[in-house]
């Protein structure tokens, strides 16, 4: 395989985790908190943020089975 291949995944990767995290801590936990969003946006939130993140760790097998 083609070193191009795992250095996408490891981006992807990456991108997905970052953006997990953001969307669990910061529109999950913290706007309803401060009363920004509702809590049906938060919850939606939540559940992209936690589907996000195991696809970061689908990526990450990925990228080992690559090696």
């Amino acid at each position: 395989m083609p070193p191009i291949f795992k250095a996408l995944a490891t981006i992807t990767a990456w991108f997905l985790f970052i953006l997990g995290l953001v969307l669990v801590v910061i529109d999950g936990l913290v706007f309803p908190i401060i009363g920004r969003i509702s809590m049906t946006d938060a919850y939606l939130a939540t559940g992209l943020g936690i589907a996000s993140l195991i696809l970061a760790v689908v990526a990450m097998k990925l990228r080992k089975m690559l090696q």
